[in-house]
């Protein structure tokens, strides 16, 4: 009697030890829905309620993707991931604090089909806040109205690594669209950004200090209180901004360079803005191709650094 006792017991307590690992083992791929719950195991037909909740299920170099529309709330990633809204209306509300934070060394992230809120004055103080990665990819994915204190729709604070951004919306923020802000010194972070908009902030649109390199493609910038572009060399490092095919119109400067910075243009449209060219301390800005540099109130050139042409 005594034998089938322990053995009742043991079998017992090792399936309390299967049921645990079973309820904490991380997945390749989990799936949040509007009607889930975090205390479900993130699987398709259980899924969880937020991406926080998904985040500690999902292993690195996973996947979190979105069932159905919702808002999935706030999340910190310090591990590969990507997180994709699918077909769905894919929400981030950040109240009084920041949706997405970034910050873990040599980690790779995608955010893809978001719709990342700050949820008006004056409530989120910034959409994607970057701290520490390798590489970051945003893609076709909107940020928008954070306006509490940094205001930032994105906020790379690297001093290396690289940051990709694909057919995003970037608008509607109390400081800045996206900023990549070197503080100290350090090679500096690598952007490309292909067929964006900034528009609408309440500073710059997007803007690169320190040693930061960025290529523009296909993007537009209107209606930025200052500039659309803006280069800031800093006390860091020498920043470098690359345009070609792009727009930068109805802001109070199409394109802002300070001391140490250098922009290049090409087959750009500069017009409409309080001032086009804006090149200040030894800034440069020089043209490559052909650009529409016109109708400004003042800075319609030519630009000042060496280039292939006037404009």
């Amino acid at each position: 009697m005594q034998i089938r006792v322990t053995t009742i017991v043991c079998v017992a307590a090792l399936c309390m030890v299967a049921a645990s690992s079973t309820a904490y083992a991380q997945q390749s791929r989990t799936w949040v829905s509007g009607t889930g719950d975090d205390a479900f195991p993130c699987s398709r037909t259980a899924p969880c309620k937020t991406f926080a909740g998904a985040f500690s299920k999902t292993a690195a170099g996973g996947e979190i993707d979105v069932l159905e529309s919702g808002g999935f709330g706030a999340v910190t990633i310090t591990k590969s991931l990507t997180i994709d809204g699918g077909s769905a209306l894919a929400g981030v509300l950040a109240a009084g604090t920041n949706a997405i934070i970034i910050n873990g060394a040599g980690i790779d992230v995608t955010l893809r089909n978001l719709s990342i809120s700050g949820g008006g004055t004056p409530t989120g103080l910034i959409g994607v806040r970057i701290i520490a990665a390798n590489k970051v990819f945003i893609e076709r994915s909107v940020v928008f109205g954070f306006k509490n204190g940094t205001g930032r729709g994105v906020s790379d604070e690297r001093t290396s690594g690289s940051l990709f951004m694909t057919e995003t919306i970037v608008r509607n923020n109390s400081q800045s669209g996206v900023v990549l802000v070197q503080a100290a010194a350090g090679a500096g972070v690598r952007g490309s950004f292909h067929n964006c908009r900034f528009e609408g902030n309440g500073n710059g649109g997007l803007v690169v200090s320190g040693s930061g390199i960025v290529t523009v493609k296909d993007s537009v910038a209107t209606g930025n209180t200052q500039a659309g572009f803006f280069a800031d060399g800093g006390a860091v490092g020498a920043s470098q901004m690359n345009l070609q095919d792009c727009i930068t119109a109805l802001n109070g400067q199409g394109i802002t360079v300070q001391a140490g910075g250098t922009v290049r243009i090409s087959q750009t449209q500069i017009t409409n803005n309080t001032t086009g060219l804006n090149p200040v301390a030894g800034g440069l800005i020089s043209s490559y191709g052909t650009n529409n540099i016109a109708a400004n109130g003042s800075g319609n050139g030519p630009p000042n650094g060496p280039g292939i042409n006037a404009q």
